[in-house]
């Protein structure tokens, strides 16, 4: 008898954490709709590594992938991805790409955003953090980048105040409310002015200030708000006001102060000491956005996420949520958020649990372009040059003509493949600048010249090349018809091996295949 309760205990703690998974309730969701294919082992071994390393596996790990048989191992594949140290760097490049959009490089921000992926860090947390940094922590103080760097000016323009609001809109909830600083949204009903100026009035009572003795980085102080704000549509003259408030929710109570009385700690201008209001609106907003309660919240990120392991977001654009532009999927979308609030808001369950699902791994899945960091990884990777200037090892100066770091590479595929700095980097941007970047960069030759080790060095020793030149760049073995053109190729420049296996290596790393991720 207690064997039969174990048992059916057994049992029914298995159903339990069966019903608890998340990928086969979004499969559920999508199994009407869905038409295509599993992807075969190659196409989703190269997604996989591209998603969770940045990278792409050499030829030794992707025939090893490609060879094991057994029913789990694209499971196993995804958790060690996703439990490798590299997980945590992929995550941060991701992240900052898609928060400050190409507005520049902060080594306090970019240590913040690894350590917080490494070690899975909720997301509520981090955009507390991000909305209301603690300067003084040292652990804290990079997430004040988002902020901080968005209120530096630029020549004699004012302090984009307004700017500021709009992307706390738009990165944590999902909502662009641009056009309702100064009336009501022309296309948006849902929109309102209040919304956007229930959050202006935070960020236009801040003032940045610059590193001193206690801040390591630049900082920003907040002024005394003792009334609400006051504001006018330029369409009807009307006056409105507003206390402190996240779009949609409740005013924040401003408290009744009179002159020190506001103060934590008061301004002096002798000690240059710039005050601490009692009443920070800035720490009450940070605590609102993120909140379980705040639907939109959970929705943002959860279609952020989905964009960024499926290509496409279940709402488009992805900082356009309002009921006139309904999901493509309102269900799932429901889920997805419900599922990340109910789990804490861990990033980490919620990215294993897509990529598990037959959607992420179908066939044919919507192609993404490879945001530069991705791009420079694979093309090391791929041309053998990756350890050599990871470990920072030069070249020979007196073998070839100028010497590379990796720090020289990563300049320079920023400079000609990342989108313009402000620009959501959500699209492939075609540009002259990158075709003639891969047509003629001298990085992008040096990498091709046979030097030890490196992939053409490797290849010209090989009678027969195609398949690790294949597994290598492309991570796939290539068809009769590659292998066949690629033979032709050599055999008609067997006077110099090593150049022709240099330009057929270029043309398959400067291929569409190559630079998105499928």
């Amino acid at each position: 008898m207690q064997r039969l309760v174990v048992c059916l205990l057994a049992i029914t703690s298995a159903a339990l954490a069966e019903e608890a998974k998340l990928a086969p309730k979004i499969d559920a969701l999508l199994s009407k709709s869905e038409k295509a294919a599993p992807a075969d082992d190659a196409e989703l071994l190269r997604r996989v590594w591209l998603d969770f390393d940045g990278g792409i596996p050499t030829a030794e790990e992707a025939l090893s992938f490609l060879a094991d048989k057994s029913a789990d191992k694209r499971s196993r594949l995804i958790d060690r991805l996703i439990d490798a140290p590299r997980f945590a760097e992929r995550m941060a490049e991701a992240f900052h790409v898609m928060l400050m959009e190409r507005r520049g490089e902060n080594e306090a921000w970019k240590t913040w955003l690894v350590e917080s992926f490494k070690t899975n860090k909720p997301w509520d947390a981090m955009v507390r953090e991000m909305l209301a940094p603690d300067f003084l922590n040292e652990q804290q103080r990079g997430a004040g980048y988002f902020i901080t760097r968005r209120l530096e000016k630029v020549g004699q323009q004012d302090t984009d105040y307004p700017g500021l609001t709009r992307d706390v809109g738009r990165m944590f909830m999902g909502i662009d409310l641009q056009c309702c600083q100064c009336h009501r949204h022309l296309s948006v009903t849902d929109y309102k002015q209040i919304d956007f100026n229930g959050l202006y009035t935070v960020y236009q009572n801040l003032k940045l200030q610059p590193v001193d003795d206690k801040h390591k980085t630049p900082w920003v102080s907040e002024g005394l708000i003792a009334a609400k704000y006051e504001f006018v549509s330029v369409f009807t003259d009307k006056k409105e006001q507003t206390a402190p408030r996240i779009p949609f929710g409740e005013e924040v109570m401003i408290p009744v102060s009179t002159g020190d009385d506001g103060w934590l700690v008061k301004p002096d201008r002798k000690t240059k000491e710039v005050g601490q209001p009692k009443f920070s609106p800035l720490r009450e907003i940070a605590q609102r956005v993120p909140a379980p309660e705040n639907a939109l919240f959970a929705k943002n990120i959860a279609n952020r996420v989905w964009w960024l392991l499926n290509g496409k977001g279940i709402v488009e654009p992805l900082d356009l949520h309002h009921t006139e532009n309904p999901p493509s999927h309102p269900e799932l979308l429901e889920l997805l958020g419900k599922e990340l609030t109910a789990h804490h808001f861990d990033l980490r369950w919620l990215i294993r649990e897509i990529a598990l699902t037959k959607h992420y791994q179908r066939a044919g899945a919507t192609q993404r372009h490879l945001i530069a960091e991705q791009q420079l990884r694979a093309f090391l990777a791929a041309t053998g040059e990756r350890e050599r200037l990871e470990k920072n090892k030069k070249p020979d100066a007196a073998v070839d003509a100028q010497k590379y770091s990796l720090a020289d590479f990563e300049k320079a595929f920023a400079a000609a493949l990342a989108n313009p700095a402000k620009e959501p980097e959500l699209a492939a941007n075609p540009s002259l600048r990158s075709a003639l970047f891969l047509r003629n960069s001298d990085h992008v030759q040096w990498a091709l010249k046979p030097r030890e080790g490196n992939l053409i060095d490797q290849l010209s020793k090989q009678s027969d090349p195609a398949d690790d030149l294949y597994l290598t760049v492309l991570t796939r073995l290539p068809d009769a018809d590659e292998k066949a053109e690629l033979a032709a190729w050599l055999a008609k420049h067997a006077d110099n091996k090593a150049q022709a296996l240099s330009d057929y290596a270029w043309a398959l790393l400067s291929s569409t295949e190559f630079f998105v991720n499928h």
